[in-house]
C-alpha cells in the first residue's frame, strides 16, 4: 500500500489553520510538544500588556483594575472543558508536585482506615516520590505499592486508599483505560487520583463521566503554557464540602484579606488555594489556552492517530534498527510515539542536529511527540525520513552526540 501524500493530507486538514496560532521557528520540525508546547503568538502580546502595562503602570491596582486575585479561577474555566470536568471544580495553582501532595492529603484523610496508596510500575517519579514522602510524612505504616499497567485491577484491593494514576505514559506514550479503573477503584472503596500531564490538551478527556474523584495536571506541556506554567487541580463535586488540604496558605482562606488569625478554608476548590498566584506565567498559560478556541478534542486525537500511522509506515520502512513502544491501536495511547534503540541519546541529538527536535528518556528512548494543533503531516513525514537517513549512515555514532547534557 503506497504512503500517503502529506501535502494532500495537510490540504485536507480541518485543523491545518491552528498552526497560524503558534509562533513556529523556521527550519525546525518541533517533535517535543509533549514536553514543552511551542508558543502561541497570543502570549506574545499578553505578556507585553502585563508586563508594560498591568504591572508597570498600573502597579498593585491591578489586583482589582484587571481582576489578577481570580485569575487562577479564570483560566480554570479555560482547562475545564478540556478534560471533562464539571463547573467549578477545577483550580489553577502551585506545580503538579505540590497539587499531587496536596490531593493524596485530602483522599487519604477521607479513607483514613486505610494504609495503601497504589500507582503503576513505572510512573512518572514526582508521582512516586510524592507519594512516598506523604506515606512517610504521615508516619502511621502507610505504604506506596507498585503495579504493572496490566495488573493494577487485580491489585486494587480493599487495603488500597488511594490509586494514583497517570493516564498517558510518559515513558511509552501508553494510555490507561480511565473509565474501567476509576469504577474498579470505587468498586474496592478506593479513591482514585488523576495525573493528566500527558492527556490535557492531547486526547479527549472526560472526568465527570469517568467518575474520577481528582486529578492534577500541568500547563507547559500540551497546553503550551511556558516553561514552568503553573499546573491544575481537579476536585469532583460530592469531594468539595468541607474541602481541606494540608497547606493552609493565605489564599485557601474563607476571607484572606480579613487576615483573620485564624484558618477557615475557603469554600469548593479554592481551598486547594495557598500562596499568591504567580501572574506573569498563569497570564501566559491564560492566553495560550486561546488556541484552543474552538477546537474539538476528537478531531486532535484523529489527527494525532494519522500522524502516527504515518511516521510509523515511514519508519518501518528503513531498516529494523528502531522497536516501536508506543501501542498500535488508537485507544491505547496517547499523542507521542516512542522508539528504542540501545544509543536513543546519541540518535536524537543527531536528529536534533538535523533540526528535528524530540528527546530521550532512560534508559534507551527516543520520545517524539505529536501535536495536532501545529504539527503538518509534512513535517511529520520529512522528520521519519530524516530518522532513517541518522540510522542508514550511522551519523549518530558520534562521541559529542554521546556526551550527556545536564537536561536530557
Amino acid at each position: 500500500m503506497p504512503f500517503p501524500d502529506a501535502k494532500i493530507l495537510d490540504q485536507r486538514d480541518p485543523l491545518a489553520h491552528l498552526r497560524d496560532r503558534f509562533a513556529l521557528p523556521d527550519g525546525l520540525i518541533y517533535l517535543d510538544g509533549n514536553s514543552l508546547g511551542a508558543l502561541p503568538k497570543s502570549v506574545v502580546e499578553r505578556m507585553q500588556t502585563v508586563v508594560g502595562t498591568e504591572w508597570g503602570h498600573d502597579l498593585i491596582t491591578s489586583w482589582n483594575k484587571h481582576d489578577w486575585i481570580d485569575l487562577p479561577r479564570r483560566v480554570a474555566a479555560k482547562i475545564a472543558p478540556l478534560i471533562g470536568a464539571e463547573p467549578g471544580s477545577v483550580i489553577v495553582a502551585d506545580s503538579t508536585s505540590v497539587n499531587i501532595f496536596k490531593l493524596l492529603a485530602v483522599a487519604l484523610a477521607e479513607r483514613s482506615e486505610r494504609k495503601v496508596i497504589l500507582t503503576e510500575q513505572g510512573n512518572f517519579p514526582t508521582d512516586v516520590y510524592v507519594a512516598g514522602g506523604i506515606a512517610r510524612l504521615m508516619g502511621r505504616g502507610h505504604e506506596v505499592r507498585l503495579a504493572t499497567a496490566d495488573a493494577l485491577a487485580e491489585a486494587t484491593t480493599e487495603e488500597v486508599a488511594v490509586v494514583m494514576l497517570t493516564e498517558v505514559n510518559y515513558r511509552t506514550g501508553a494510555r490507561l483505560d480511565m473509565p474501567a479503573l476509576t469504577r474498579r477503584a470505587h468498586e474496592a472503596g478506593a479513591l482514585i487520583i488523576w495525573d493528566l500531564c500527558h492527556s490535557a490538551g492531547a486526547v479527549p478527556v472526560d472526568l465527570a463521566a469517568a467518575g474520577a474523584d481528582f486529578a492534577v495536571g500541568c500547563g507547559y506541556k500540551f497546553l503550551n503554557g511556558g516553561p514552568g506554567a503553573p499546573a491544575f487541580a481537579y476536585v469532583a463535586p460530592q469531594h468539595q464540602g468541607g474541602l481541606r488540604q494540608p497547606l493552609q496558605g493565605w489564599l485557601g482562606h474563607e476571607a484572606p484579606f480579613e487576615f483573620a488569625p485564624d484558618y477557615r478554608p475557603a469554600e469548593g476548590v479554592d481551598a486547594l488555594r495557598a500562596g499568591t498566584p504567580p501572574i506573569l506565567s498563569m497570564s501566559a498559560l491564560d492566553a495560550a489556552l486561546d488556541a484552543y478556541d474552538g477546537v474539538d478534542m476528537h478531531a486532535v486525537k484523529a489527527k494525532a492517530d494519522a500522524l502516527f500511522d504515518l511516521f510509523v509506515r515511514e519508519v518501518e520502512a528503513q531498516p529494523p534498527s528502531l522497536e516501536i513502544l508506543t501501542p498500535r491501536e488508537a485507544e491505547r495511547r496517547g499523542s507521542q510515539i516512542s522508539l528504542r534503540h540501545p544509543e536513543a541519546y546519541a540518535v536524537m541529538q543527531s536528529l536534533i542536529a538535523r533540526g528535528v527536535i524530540g528527546d530521550f528518556r532512560q534508559p534507551d528512548i527516543i520520545r517524539l511527540g505529536l501535536t495536532p494543533l501545529y504539527l503538518r503531516y509534512a513535517d511529520v513525514q520529512r522528520a521519519a525520513e530524516i530518522l532513517g537517513e541518522v540510522m542508514r549512515s550511522g551519523e549518530w555514532d558520534r562521541a559529542d552526540y554521546k556526551r550527556r547534557a545536564k537536561v536530557v
